[in-house]
């Protein structure tokens, strides 16, 4: 085509401008596919690029670099179910009165009697899922759920499950699988759970591309039982040192799976050319198990930090956090802010541009995280709480507990002899200086902010137990 008129040549040099710029602001306005990879169980220092000296995470720690890492990312709560209720919700467990795993542990003994909390999500919260849907995202949850209510999980009732909370597809294990063997080692086609959730992760990204998905990869690696892929665990038996701060060869097969699982899906997108508009998320629901009814061998450690899950302390609730959002996120950039897991749902709500009048309309506790991807030294003002009005095995004698942190500060109240401690997380990380005798002023400012959040969100209390033994006050009886 010739073009001999200057006028004429002009006109096809804008209109060709304008085509392109079109073209590339559609493609920046794209919905993002989302994605969250959610470990069970996984302490702080559970990756290589964490801090562990053992476990081997190549394909995490490239993901860790290739995105933003969040140095000082919180879980929910201590233990699972309330962490996932959070993240499905964008609101505080104790704003949901569902404050425990479900089905929580019963001790009819103890000092103090835990409230009458919450033992499932309840359908009146608009959820993650529901909300996206109504942008034209397709919605799919693999793996672990745990917040359904007992009488619905033992009847078959699907009443509280994944696709009553608004998810088109669910995945749940095999029929038959024991524990993470989905059928026995020997066999010529063994497969790992881990495995064979992967595999349908890779095909629904596969067949899904073609339109903005939501991806809940609920993976139970590494929880209990401790049961790594047999040939991952031999690998590792040959390379423990016993010295090292983790060296159980079991629990570093089971993380191995994880990663393996994870570069798998990072590949998926790669290879469906999706991945430069997909948002990934990896985080655990708690931290590490440490210990467990005083009897097992530690499973593994989160040093520097104190305890592990069900514990009150940071080892309880601090957690491995990265997001990759290319062209959004950084290569390698580090976040030290404080984020906790309620901050997702507003996060993708904005990502998706979900419409607010379909999004959940009473208090949303979580703040978008998008200021923190584009500028990794912004901050929020804001404190952090955790309440958990429960006794826990991993928590040894911490009992039922309500925490903040503001700042540098971590306050925490012990409701077994209205206990407190405070820390300079800056200077302890590992919370081995209780500062609270040296600042009473600071205590009694952040315990009143304390009280004041508690009401806020009306979260249950213990009470006195009138049947407390302290004989049997550690005892645990079994939920029938």
């Amino acid at each position: 085509m010739q073009l001999r008129s200057p006028a004429l040549w002009l006109l096809f040099l804008a209109t060709s401008l304008f085509g392109i710029a079109s073209n590339g602001q559609a493609e920046k306005n794209k919905q993002p596919n989302l994605i969250i990879l959610l470990a069970d169980d996984l302490g702080w220092t559970g990756l290589r690029s964490f801090g562990s000296d053992f476990y081997e995470t190549p394909q995490l720690d490239a993901f860790v670099e290739s995105g933003m890492k969040f140095t000082d990312a919180y879980a929910a709560c201590t233990v699972c179910s309330p962490t996932r209720a959070s993240i499905m919700t964008g609101k505080y467990p104790a704003r949901l009165n569902l404050t425990d795993f479900i089905s929580g542990q019963n001790r009819p003994w103890a000092k103090l009697q835990i409230p009458d909390w919450t033992k499932g999500l309840e359908k009146k919260y608009v959820t993650m899922p529901e909300a996206l849907k109504t942008a034209g995202y397709q919605t799919w949850h693999i793996g672990k759920w745990h917040l359904d209510f007992p009488q619905d999980r033992n009847s078959g009732d699907p009443g509280t499950g994944p696709k009553a909370h608004g998810f088109d597809l669910t995945v749940n294990r095999p029929r038959g699988t024991r524990g993470y063997f989905v059928n026995k080692p020997e066999d010529p086609d063994f497969q790992y759970l881990t495995e064979a959730y992967t595999e349908e992760a890779v095909k629904l990204i596969n067949n899904g591309k073609d339109k903005p998905f939501f991806l809940y990869m609920a993976y139970q690696v590494p929880h209990t039982p401790i049961q790594g892929r047999p040939d991952l665990v031999e690998y590792f038996k040959k390379k423990v040192d016993p010295n090292a701060t983790h060296h159980n060869p079991e629990y570093a097969a089971m993380v191995a799976s994880l990663d393996q699982s994870v570069g798998a899906i990072l590949e998926q997108l790669d290879e469906s050319g999706i991945a430069d508009n997909t948002i990934v998320v990896f985080v655990s629901d708690n931290g590490g198990l440490t210990e467990r009814y005083k009897v097992h061998d530690d499973f593994t450690e989160n040093l520097p930090l104190r305890r592990g899950k069900g514990s009150a302390y940071e080892g309880g609730v601090r957690v491995p956090m990265a997001v990759r959002w290319p062209g959004v996120t950084k290569p390698g950039s580090v976040c030290d802010e404080p984020v906790m897991t309620i901050d997702f749902y507003p996060t993708f709500m904005e990502a998706a541009k979900v419409s607010s009048e379909n999004q959940a309309q009473d208090p949303i506790d979580g703040v978008s995280l998008l200021p923190l991807l584009k500028k990794p030294k912004a901050t929020i003002d804001r404190n952090l709480y955790w309440h958990h009005p429960h006794y826990h095995a991993g928590g040894g004698d911490d009992g039922p507990y309500t925490a903040v942190r503001s700042g540098r500060w971590r306050l925490i109240e012990f409701h077994e002899g209205n206990r407190i401690e405070l820390y300079d997380l800056k200077k302890d990380i590992g919370e081995t200086k209780n500062l609270a005798s040296e600042m009473p002023e600071k205590v009694e400012a952040l315990h009143q902010q304390l009280v004041d959040w508690r009401e806020s969100v009306s979260a249950q209390m213990p009470t006195p137990n009138p049947n407390y033994n302290p004989a049997k006050a550690m005892q645990v009886k079994a939920r029938r």
